[in-house]
């Protein structure tokens, strides 16, 4: 093997792989991505150098490469609690906030489209009757509506309800990459269950029980649907127009993003669940209900504008945190 023409063709990647070393955790989660794909290419050329050359300079530099590569990627871990703190301080609000646009345009959208449901129901007898007979209905607006918040224990209700909603906001963050149609379909059901509640409140005179017992979890658990639909529909976007970037990188990116967004998710609509088994129905002060859901909602917005929008500031997009540790300087 020619040695200086193995070195002419590879030495690009050796010195990329080595400025990648060097930047430690400064890495952005695309060049952690190739730090481990150069990783991988060099200790497949430092084998091919000793089996068919053995130039005792050229196999002392790869194996110092591959080695100093080997500790980045698989190095100490850093402890957990850094790794927590810097997702919820870092990672998930400056996601959040990255998709306020689309969050935005999901929550008025979709509460217009429930309006307009409900509107048409209360002013349309024959709507009405082709969902239930009025027996039916008086009996869902009388008892059902209220008592499906107290008839299972608050602490198992407020799980249920919990991993359904988790399940949900999965469904739509995920399939998004499936050019954001499954996410549509989330978050159209989702707002027309919500008009058809409320329209046949309103027809029978239950408008503020509706808004008594929907308020106080509803509007921490709709903001969190709003906020996956819109992760979900940002990945299917990507799919369609990735910009600037290489389809496969702008995916990735937008993935781990939306992995940041839904394990935030799981803390946000936890919070509601609770909400929702403890206080929805159990909790009989009407102003007191609601005023817990709007510190809640208040409390998150207000989370998500402020660490959002410095982190956004800062540079952070909510890519996940996958840079390796330091790594330490051998050879």
């Amino acid at each position: 093997m020619d040695v200086d023409a193995y070195v002419a063709a590879h030495n690009a990647d050796w010195q990329r792989l080595e400025w990648l070393i060097n930047r430690g955790r400064k890495l952005s989660g695309t060049e952690a991505d190739e730090l481990v794909e150069l990783y991988q290419r060099t200790a497949t050329h430092l084998s091919v150098v000793r089996s068919s050359s053995p130039d005792p300079q050229l196999v002392g530099r790869l194996s110092s490469l591959v080695a100093r590569a080997r500790a980045a990627v698989a190095g100490a871990q850093a402890p957990l609690w850094r790794d927590v703190t810097r997702f919820a301080t870092v990672s998930f609000p400056a996601a959040a906030y990255r998709m306020k646009w689309w969050w935005l345009g999901n929550a008025v959208l979709g509460n217009l489209l429930a309006l307009a449901l409900a509107i048409w129901i209360v002013h349309s007898p024959e709507v009405q009757a082709s969902i239930a007979t009025p027996d039916e209905i008086r009996e869902l607006v009388d008892h059902d509506f209220a008592n499906y918040y107290t008839e299972h224990s608050a602490s198992s209700f407020a799980f249920q309800v919990w991993v359904n909603n988790a399940w949900v906001s999965a469904t739509a963050l995920m399939f998004g990459i499936m050019l954001g149609i499954p996410t549509v379909f989330v978050l159209l059901m989702n707002q027309v269950n919500l008009g058809l509640s409320a329209g046949l409140m309103f027809a029978y005179g239950k408008g503020d029980v509706f808004f008594g017992l929907i308020l106080p979890h509803g509007l921490l658990e709709l903001t969190a649907v709003y906020l996956a639909c819109a992760g979900g529909l940002k990945l299917g976007w990507t799919v369609i127009d990735p910009g600037r970037r290489s389809r496969g990188q702008a995916l990735a990116e937008e993935g781990r993003a939306a992995v940041s967004i839904a394990l935030g998710l799981i803390a946000v609509l936890l919070v509601s669940g609770l909400i929702e088994g403890f206080v929805t129905g159990w909790v009989h002060t009407t102003w007191l209900r609601i005023g817990i859901g709007v510190v809640a909602e208040t409390a998150f917005l207000t989370y998500v504008i402020v660490l959002g929008r410095r982190a956004t500031r800062q540079g952070e997009t909510g890519d996940a945190d996958l840079r390796p540790d330091l790594a330490p300087v051998s050879g």
